[in-house]
């Protein structure tokens, strides 16, 4: 598709690292649907400024998580959206498109509707309303234009509530993940080929690397004591990597930290198992089929308010997709040393855990689904298609 007149304003909004890859790949999408004749404005992480945005503002202070984290942080969230809200009004774009993250977009949706400045709103990753919160599904339809969603499940919670929602297919689909070079990463950081590589993923937030990664290492120390082949890699992003490194150096264990994004993608084919925090990082460790588990915590506070919320019987997204569990779920009070330890050690020792995993991950690719464009390219077109009728 390409744009005759000026080119195409778009503002985008990724106020968390797993929303900015998403951000970065829409990006690269609409440029291949414009030629190239569309600009770029809004918030967002490491990866979308190497696409060409230049974000308003360091995204990294919005990674909180938990009602116990977010509270005092909330007057300078406040005072962000309003800034936002402002910059959106000054350049006026074709469409502002916010990335997951709804807790923080939907107040800029809001704010935005009561501007009533005649751009198309859209938000792309739908909040989990299957999970909790389904009220949320109803109410949807006043702030936003247009739902786009990574799951073929979702759009039946929405479309009943006059929001016009659109299943795009999952990014990590398109991710490179599954291309990593397990040799390679070994050349690079000095590991022999008889040493076995487990992967250690704490999260991309600032409170989950200070709940999880003690946790991880310690169950790392014990993995280690036992089997003194094995070694460690901890892919890592930008926001978190100096306390990531700071809390490694004091372990004296054999771990590589990793930040660039071809680094894990080679960590994880190198890796015979992995930790990893509940998160998108799950799928992507499914896609390449690493057997692993998840753990999990948050403040007490939180936890409450999830337990009365929540109506789901699993938090990982392979085991909701599949209806039953073939990744452990280590979480809150069973997010221990000796879980994690002991449930790695199941999966290394290639038993009925892992046979199940790996005829999980193939069933998981395929309600994903390889379509004949990328979920990215899907999402373009619709964003495209939404302007065009909205500016005639």
């Amino acid at each position: 598709m390409n744009m005759q007149n000026n080119p195409l304003k778009i503002y985008l909004i990724a106020g968390e690292p797993s929303g900015d890859l998403l951000g970065s790949r829409l990006m690269k999408a609409l440029k291949k649907k414009t030629g190239k004749n569309v600009c770029f404005y809004g918030l967002g992480g490491e990866t979308m400024e190497n696409a060409g945005l230049k974000s308003l503002f360091d995204v990294s202070e919005l990674a909180i998580m938990g009602l116990a984290e977010v509270i005092p942080s909330i007057p300078r969230v406040l005072r962000r959206i309003k800034e936002t809200v402002a910059d959106i009004e000054r350049i006026r774009p074709d469409a502002v498109i916010t990335i997951d993250s709804w807790s923080f977009s939907a107040r800029i949706h809001k704010a935005l509707r009561k501007k009533k400045l005649g751009i198309p709103q859209i938000h792309y990753v739908a909040p989990q309303v299957w999970a909790w919160k389904k009220k949320r599904a109803r109410t949807m339809y006043k702030y936003i234009d247009l739902l786009l969603t990574l799951l073929p499940q979702e759009p039946k919670y929405f479309t009943p509530y006059k929001l016009e929602t659109e299943f795009v297919g999952h990014p990590v689909i398109e991710s490179e993940v599954s291309q990593g070079d397990g040799k390679a990463f070994r050349k690079k950081y000095h590991i022999a080929e008889n040493q076995k590589i487990i992967s250690l993923l704490p999260g991309s937030r600032h409170n989950e690397v200070e709940k999880l990664l003690p946790v991880f290492l310690d169950a790392a120390r014990e993995l280690y004591e036992k089997d003194n082949k094995i070694c460690f890699a901890i892919s890592t992003v930008r926001t978190v990597a100096n306390k990531v490194k700071s809390m490694v150096n004091q372990t004296h264990l054999p771990i590589v930290v990793a930040e660039s994004e071809q680094d894990r993608y080679n960590a994880f084919n190198a890796s015979s198992a992995a930790i990893a925090a509940s998160g998108t990082v799950a799928l992507e460790l499914a896609i390449c089929n690493v057997p692993h588990i998840i753990a999990y915590k948050v403040s007490p506070l939180t936890a409450l308010i999830l337990k009365h919320f929540m109506h789901i019987q699993f938090v990982n997204l392979s085991n909701i997709l599949l209806g039953r569990e073939i990744i452990p779920e280590i979480l809150q009070e069973r997010c221990v040393c000796g879980n994690l330890r002991a449930y790695t050690e199941s999966l290394l020792e290639k038993g009925e855990l892992f046979e199940r995993q790996m005829d999980g991950f193939k069933k998981v690719r395929e309600i994903l689904g390889q379509g004949i464009q990328t979920p990215s390219e899907n999402a373009a077109d619709i964003i495209l298609k939404k302007v065009c009728n909205k500016n005639g």
